[in-house]
């Protein structure tokens, strides 16, 4: 039996497991850092109160539990010897006949690693709650105090990054803000909260098309966010954030603006890119190690028009089922086939009946994305359960205007405890256009809107 060493339980590896599960030829073993599969799709639906984290994390030996050949330990793996076949971990060292690397993907400041402490970014549970307290001890603080001044500034969020998860966060924020303040705040008037999404490019959400950009904006608008494109962030601290020349005084500030690759790939002397992704082959082998597959956000596969395969759970399920067919193939004496990506589309919501969805030349808006958004996500999560709670909750929430899990916690911790070294400043990286400079009057030349 062939040993099978997955790194990674999130859609890549999990999928890596299933497709070589109860194969007799094999014997595979899944670590991971947590002992269950995280739903990031809706993780920002537990950073704004809206679904409890138990509903959206599903445990990887339950998951796994009907196959026998598939043994899931948490650890941690610090490094991997490809010439020796052996993974270090932090229980121990083992050793494969093939790898797997689905280690994901984390947040990236650009060289500001100071920044995370005052805007989170939003990819682990832990953050989500944190997440959740800043937002719910803005609103507790902006109710108690008599201070204007420090009122309008509790009142006053900032979401930096226009992409999916930033355009889903403002707009939480802004219906939040519109159904909920005014329901239960009495001293708290809704119309003072300013909600920001800062952005470097010409438009928010550029990977759609320009018209359901357009669209989305103008729904968040409708929610009370203010977009500015063509706008960098030169600096953020405990009061605010720093736009060019501008200065925003704001109560709580979220990262949305960049992910790289989790550094293992480095560390163990891969080929990577400038975001840390492992460069793979047509097959999804390391370059130089045929034994050696990665997947998911920490992959970097290279289509024929020289673009990359972007980070989303679609690209990570299909590339994780390709790497398992391709170790059976490899098993068995045949030739391992190229991945071929089968694009599904992409989707993003900005509220109660607003989302866009686009696939091809069908570009979708309003409500129909809205139910498109609802069906999709309810059917990639992991357990009956979890789809029923899920249901009953976003079906509660639909007609109450309500939202769950509204706990105040300040024990939660988010942000690593152990430094990292600092990155290189990479100033163009996010910029759109040279010409872009940020304008009071949001008077960029690609503001279309």
């Amino acid at each position: 039996m062939k040993h099978v060493v997955i790194v990674g339980g999130g859609f890549a590896g999990l999928n890596v497991a299933k497709a070589l599960g109860n194969r007799k030829e094999v014997r595979v073993t899944l670590i991971d850092k947590n002992n269950f599969q995280l739903f990031q799709p809706l993780l920002y639906q537990v950073a704004m109160s809206a679904l409890n984290a138990g509903e959206i994390a599903y445990p990887l030996r339950i998951i796994l539990s009907k196959y026998k050949n598939v043994t899931v330990l948490k650890g941690i793996v610090k490094t991997v010897d490809p010439h020796n076949k052996t993974v270090f971990t932090d229980f121990g060292t083992m050793q494969y006949d093939y790898l797997v690397l689905c280690c994901g993907a984390k947040h990236h400041y650009f060289g500001h690693n100071e920044w995370e402490e005052f805007a989170p970014g939003l990819k682990t549970i832990a953050q989500a709650a944190e997440i959740r307290r800043r937002v719910m001890e803005a609103f507790e603080n902006a109710e108690r105090t008599q201070d204007q001044a420090e009122k309008r500034k509790l009142l006053t969020f900032v979401i930096v990054g226009g992409g999916p998860t930033g355009v889903e966060l403002a707009g939480s924020v802004g219906e939040m803000n519109r159904y909920f303040l005014s329901k239960y705040y009495k001293n708290i008037d809704s119309t003072l909260t300013r909600i920001f999404i800062v952005h470097s490019a010409e438009r928010i959400l550029q990977s759609f098309s320009q018209e359901l950009s357009v669209k989305a904006t103008r729904a968040l608008e409708k929610l009370g966010v203010q977009v500015w494109s063509c706008s960098r962030v030169t600096h953020i601290d405990a009061d605010g954030i720093q736009v060019g020349n501008e200065r925003i005084e704001a109560g709580t500030v979220l990262w949305a603006a960049g992910v790289r690759a989790t550094t293992i790939g480095k560390t163990i002397g891969f080929a990577t890119d400038k975001s840390g992704r492992i460069l793979v082959g047509e097959d999804l082998s390391v370059t130089g190690y045929p034994e050696v597959f990665c997947g998911g956000d920490q992959a970097n596969f290279s289509l024929p028009d020289e673009t990359t395969l972007p980070g989303q759970a679609s690209v990570a399920l299909q590339e994780g089922v390709a790497i398992g067919k391709n170790i059976l193939l490899d098993i068995s004496g045949k030739p391992r086939k190229s991945f071929l990506y089968r694009d599904k589309g992409q989707m993003a919501t900005i509220g109660k009946n607003a989302a866009i969805a686009e696939r091809g030349n069908v570009r979708l808006s309003g409500l129909p994305a809205w139910i498109i958004w609802l069906t999709v996500h309810i059917y990639y999560l992991s357990g009956a359960k979890h789809r029923l709670f899920v249901i009953l909750q976003w079906a509660w929430s639909y007609f109450t205007f309500g939202h769950g899990a509204r706990i105040v916690n300040k024990e939660w911790r988010f942000y690593s405890t152990i430094p990292e070294p600092a990155e290189p400043a990479e100033p163009e990286e996010l910029s759109a256009d040279p010409a872009c400079r940020f304008t009071p009057d949001f008077g960029c030349p690609h503001n279309k809107v």
